[in-house]
């Protein structure tokens, strides 16, 4: 290759990805600035050298999308994740030795790290084996105790979250015999393609386009996006009421924790019972956090199918779809009985996986729902109660110090909200909010991956994390950082 071609291929690789090269660093920023943010990286780097050296070893080899998400330049010597040694309860501990509240594990320890009696039961299951083509001894009483505490009809198991979505897609599609589906901008429903999609020209067009390189557009002509939480989008599923199969909805969106649209999602149910749309709740954040009944049961919302994962296996892989048997009958064909005439009835799709029901995941996953259903919803209840608490603390804080940020919660799960003016500015405050998570990694509290208390958190835990985060926001503002400029 020439220089010149060199030199062409670099400006072509620039502009491909200048919407990824963005930087803190710009000709408006200040020496000040400039000089903070590389004594922190050096520090911060110093402090996580191994978790450094074993991301750029392995980078020929393991192509890791969180090693490269959200690339800034400024901050590209401290872009790479956390690798994770040991875990239990509240803490876990680096390869670095370095050890950190945990608040992170997109949402799937609701009991901490490594609780005891979920160890127990992987490990009994282990000293009976892992057998992969008989079904699991305990898949028939998880179906059940997921059944009782959702007060879904029937059950079945995938491997993830996005299998689940995609199977109670299909599972709409087959019993509706439509093939629309309509989604809300904001939501998250896995990587499928099927669900990675945009509005074409914002909410006022619900066309979708895909979201990312490589998901086919042809896909994206059964897909609406809708505004989340906007009357107006109840017109547009009215429209299309004839074609639509489902409408799928995080009934609080992991991104927007502070939008719990209560009567839309009311109105919403009687507009597509009415319609004979099937109403899909991916409950994978929401269910069995907020409540044992999860989002359903918060806001007095009986959806068709139901998609969970993450609590509910304990730590295992698992996706569940559950549901009223109108839709799950597509699974299996329905009830019969041995013994007599009868015979499966209803019409079936394709729902298939090797290690669905796997038996450490089904293993994990009865001894969760066993702990859930004698805690009762009192568990639940006083862990909202402490974040809610938790988050009134911190946008105190925030407000008397003119930090143009604020905190929401949806009980126990919490993120970060932009405040009054900060939305003009909106990619300079979200870059300083990633900033300020690099601080509070330095200080020993783990973010990554969202933003949950667990049952194992302690007072103790609670305000060492409110004071870490005081600390980073008090030297990120000596910096030049997070000033009150912004709001």
């Amino acid at each position: 290759m020439t220089k010149r071609q060199r030199r062409l291929r670099t400006k072509n690789l620039l502009n491909s990805n200048k919407k990824m090269n963005r930087t803190l660093i710009n000709e408006e920023t200040t020496n000040l600035q400039q000089r903070y943010l590389k004594a922190f990286i050096e520090r911060y780097t110093k402090r996580t050298e191994t978790s450094k050296q074993l991301t750029q070893t392995y980078r020929p080899v393991l192509a890791n999308s969180r090693a490269s998400f959200g690339f800034c330049l400024s901050i590209k010597e401290i872009l790479y994740p956390i690798i994770g040694k040991q875990a239990q309860g509240s803490r876990m501990w680096d390869v670095d030795g370095n050890e950190y509240i945990d608040l992170g594990g997109f949402g799937v320890n609701l009991f901490g790290n490594n609780p005891p009696f979920i160890k127990e039961a992987l490990a009994a299951q282990l000293e009976q084996g892992i057998q992969i083509s008989p079904q699991a001894e305990f898949a028939g009483e998880v179906a059940l105790l997921i059944s009782e505490l959702t007060g879904m009809e029937r059950v079945t198991f995938l491997n993830s979250g996005t299998e689940a979505v995609m199977t109670a897609l299909r599972l709409a599609r087959s019993a509706t015999n439509r093939y629309k589906i309509a989604l809300f901008s904001g939501s998250y429903h896995g990587h499928s393609d099927g669900t990675l999609m945009i509005a074409h020209k914002g909410a006022e067009n619900p066309r979708a386009v895909p979201l990312a390189r490589g998901i086919s557009s042809n896909i994206a002509e059964d897909v609406l996006v809708l505004d989340y939480g906007n009357f107006e989008s109840l017109e547009v599923i009215k429209a299309y009421a004839s074609e639509l199969a489902a409408v799928l909805v995080e009934p609080v969106q992991s991104r927007r924790p502070e939008l719990q649209p209560q009567a839309f999602l009311q109105q919403l149910r009687e507009l597509t019972q009415e319609s004979g749309i099937a109403l899909i709740f991916d409950e994978m954040v929401t269910g069995f956090r907020i409540h044992p009944g999860g989002a359903q049961a918060w806001f007095g919302v009986e959806a068709d199918l139901a998609t969970y994962g993450k609590i509910i296996g304990g730590g295992m892989p698992i996706g569940v779809v559950a549901g009223k048997a109108t839709y799950m009958d597509g699974v299996d064909g329905g009830m019969w009985n041995y013994g007599d005439e009868s015979y499966p009835q209803a019409k079936t799709t394709f729902v298939a996986g090797t290690f669905s029901k796997h038996p450490l995941a089904m293993a994990a996953a009865r001894v969760v729902l066993q702990h859930l259903k004698s805690q009762g919803s009192g568990l639940q209840q006083q862990l909202n109660q402490r974040t809610s608490q938790f988050v009134e603390t911190l946008n105190a804080y925030f407000e008397a110090n003119k930090v143009p940020l604020g905190v929401a919660n949806f009980g126990s799960f919490f993120g970060p909200v932009l405040l009054g003016n900060a939305t003009s500015n909106h990619s300079t405050v979200s870059e300083n909010i990633d900033l300020l998570l690099y601080h509070l990694l330095a200080k020993g509290i783990y973010l990554r991956g969202g933003c949950f208390l667990s049952t194992a958190h302690t007072d103790e835990d609670i305000d060492c994390i409110i004071h870490a985060i005081k600390d980073s926001v008090e030297e990120m503002q000596e910096g030049g950082f997070l000033v009150d400029s912004y709001s």
